[in-house]
């Protein structure tokens, strides 16, 4: 098992690359295991897929629930994983840095940090945005290891198609110090470029919000790193419900057709980083 500096270090390498790169969000750690069993270099964790997995609504879980969530999928995987810390679970920069500091003793290799205050329902202001977020910074470069620091425009989501400010969000939080830029809803190759032309870090594309792009494509548009958020645990959820209908409204059991191989699951589960 690679130490936690070895998988920063390659976390690192991964966004210094020439070339884009899918980052795979898994939601426990049968996915996770499955993801680098298939040869994924990086794995996220899903904010959503995680509440999904212990009864929740996105953003219940708590503190407690999610460092530990953390803390199993880094110690059962042997790639870097960068951890959807939403808005860090505090109003404050002090309370900011105590908590980056927390998940950094998880294992993980980086973690994101929203402008978004989930409590309050609101953005926050640029300059307590920048405050916030240059506490999580400050935190992570007193490790010995590169642990990156994904700095998240909400704006998108909450509030609107306003690219200016996005855009000047983003440069105030990569003057600030963050190692990746992030603004999830963008929803075209030509909004994404328009983004990542006034950018100077790598920037994560939420890859789900333009479902006929290629990674290649993504790549061309000024994408460094390509995510999927939760979108891997809603299409696992299907079945589920389609075939849990189904047994009760038909009594069908025609839906075993579409199971995996128990021997496929287990190879995976063994490939690990061999993959």
């Amino acid at each position: 098992m690679p130490t936690q500096a070895e998988k920063c270090e390659q976390f690192e390498a991964l966004h210094n690359q020439p070339n884009a790169f899918i980052i795979a969000n898994p939601w426990d750690i049968g996915s996770a295991l499955l993801m680098q069993g298939l040869g994924f270099k990086a794995l996220a964790t899903t904010s959503g897929g995680f509440a999904y997995t212990i009864g929740k609504s996105d953003g219940e879980p708590t503190l407690e629930e999610k460092l530990e969530h953390c803390r199993a999928i880094a110690g059962a995987t042997d790639i870097p994983l960068n951890a959807d810390f939403e808005d860090a679970y505090a109003s404050d920069a002090a309370g900011v840095a105590r908590n980056v500091e927390a998940m950094i003793a998880t294992g993980v290799a980086g973690c994101s940090i929203e402008d978004y205050d989930r409590s309050g329902q609101s953005l926050y202001e640029l300059p307590e945005a920048v405050d916030r977020l240059t506490a999580a910074i400050e935190t992570a470069r007193k490790q010995d290891f590169p642990f990156m620091i994904t700095a998240r425009a909400e704006h998108l989501l909450r509030a609107g198609r306003d690219l200016d400010e996005v855009i000047g969000r983003l440069q105030a939080y990569s003057a600030a110090g963050a190692d990746v830029l992030y603004s999830p809803g963008v929803g075209s190759l030509d909004d994404l470029k328009t983004i990542t032309d006034e950018l100077d870090k790598p920037f994560n594309m939420l890859g789900v919000t333009v479902p006929g792009a290629t990674l290649a494509d993504f790549e061309q548009a000024g994408a460094q790193r390509v995510s999927i958020g939760g979108a891997l645990t809603y299409v696992a959820a299907k079945p589920i419900i389609d075939f849990g209908e189904a047994m009760l409204n038909e009594g069908s059991f025609a839906w075993v057709s579409e199971m995996a191989s128990g021997q496929r699951i287990a190879e995976l589960f063994a490939a690990g980083g061999q993959a």
